[in-house]
């Protein structure tokens, strides 16, 4: 259990038989009346974001999370089979699962599965990866690093904004949080 009092960004509480996420919380005191807490929650699976108020001192379950690291091993069919680092058995998620991260997702990439009991709640990938350009317009002599930005598509299909002087072939280091380009490899 977890008081109201205790409420930080990141902390994860079990409510209405789900979980939540504290996103921002506030302690206000009135002159009159009890002190409470104001907090923006987001559901961990759904992602809904709502808005609830705490008596303070006020108590709730903490919900625990479970973080282990796996690799991604191969692709079969739909789903993606991952390997536990520790224990070797192997974990099969489907593209749901993973979200909107699968974008960046290649074999032999290790990322951290977050799971509450046996739900798999989200897969975090690293910060940045690595990934090779397969499908870009050409570049023609004279582009320049700050003269603009192309679609470039990269090895594991996902499209990213890159600078002009970037070719078919090249490494290139992408931000996972936003897309961005951030250099060559």
């Amino acid at each position: 259990m977890i008081s109201s009092n205790d409420f930080r960004s990141g902390v994860t509480i079990e409510l209405d038989g789900d979980v939540w996420r504290v996103v921002e919380f506030l302690h206000v005191k009135p002159g009159k009346g009890s002190a409470f807490v104001r907090t923006k929650l987001k559901n961990a699976r759904t992602g809904n974001v709502v808005e609830r108020t705490f008596r303070a001192g006020e108590t709730v379950p903490q919900a625990t999370l479970e973080k282990r690291t796996m690799q991604h091993t191969y692709k079969e069919g739909e789903q993606f089979v991952f390997m536990d680092m520790e224990s070797y058995e192997e974990m099969r998620l489907n593209p749901q699962q993973i979200g909107d991260r699968v974008k960046y997702l290649s074999e032999g990439m290790e990322v951290n599965v977050v799971s509450w009991g046996t739900q798999i709640l989200e897969v975090e990938l690293p910060t940045s990866v690595i990934l090779e350009i397969i499908q870009t317009d050409p570049g023609v002599k004279g582009d320049t690093a700050t003269g603009g930005s192309k679609p470039a598509i990269v090895s594991t299909g996902a499209q990213v904004m890159v600078p002009l002087f970037i070719s078919i072939g090249e490494r290139i280091k992408i931000d996972t949080r936003n897309d961005s380009y951030l250099g060559r490899e």
